[in-house]
């Protein structure tokens, strides 16, 4: 059973997701907020596995909810835009993934279902738009501040972390890259046990701090 906690500031939303959860044999909702302090409670109080966060709530924004966060908890941000002022800081705080609130059905419960296995999920749209305001923005993009192992990673494994940054899943990238999916894998697991990430997000997070070259697919 995977346990979830949800806290967003709209009602109909909570109820939306809560009637979507309940029909889950899998997925059980321990409890919700409407606020950034309650859902410093409600982790604390129920420890979920899996947190859907709103980015924008009152007494405190998700954003620092998450710097607060300790624990094994994997936080899925919820944005009403793709592209969000706080996306990048949100994932180097440690969120796993996004979530657009017009989402489909089926999308937030295989999200939910990857992030409490331990994956993360970056939607290709939102992680291509985010390169695009970086690319085009002067000053947008995060300051470099080189990762301390990267020196440890392979040319290739550099490269495959550059393509990972773009959103592109594995499949995809092998595709680009003319190799086989099970390849990118095998870098994608290297790359992670190297620079210490935690997830996918994180190898994100240090390919644009570290100043990687990002493809554009």
């Amino acid at each position: 059973m995977i346990r979830v906690a949800l806290a967003d500031d709209q009602a109909l939303l909570r109820l939306a997701m809560r009637t979507l959860l309940s029909c889950e044999p899998d997925l059980e909702l321990v409890g919700e907020a409407e606020d950034g302090l309650g859902a410093l409670d409600l982790v604390a109080a129920h420890r979920p596995d899996v947190l859907l966060l709103d980015i924008r709530m009152p007494r405190m924004d998700g954003l620092e909810v998450l710097r607060r966060l300790d624990g094994p908890t994997r936080v899925i941000m919820l944005t009403t835009f793709e592209l969000d002022e706080y996306v990048f800081e949100a994932l180097r705080a440690g969120a796993s993934g996004f979530l657009t609130k017009d989402a489909e059905p089926a999308e937030l419960l295989r999200a939910v279902r990857v992030v409490a296995a331990g994956d993360s999920l970056l939607s290709p749209t939102v992680t291509r738009r985010v390169i695009e305001r970086f690319g085009a923005t002067p000053g947008a993009a995060p300051p470099k501040r080189v990762h301390p192992d990267l020196h440890l990673l392979t040319e290739r494994e550099r490269e495959i972390v550059g393509w990972v940054a773009t959103g592109l899943s594995n499949d995809e990238i092998a595709a680009g890259l003319v190799v086989s999916p099970a390849t990118v894998r095998t870098h994608v697991s290297r790359a992670l046990i190297k620079l210490h990430a935690r997830d996918r997000a994180q190898l994100v997070v240090i390919a644009y701090q570290s100043g990687l070259p990002i493809p554009h697919p």
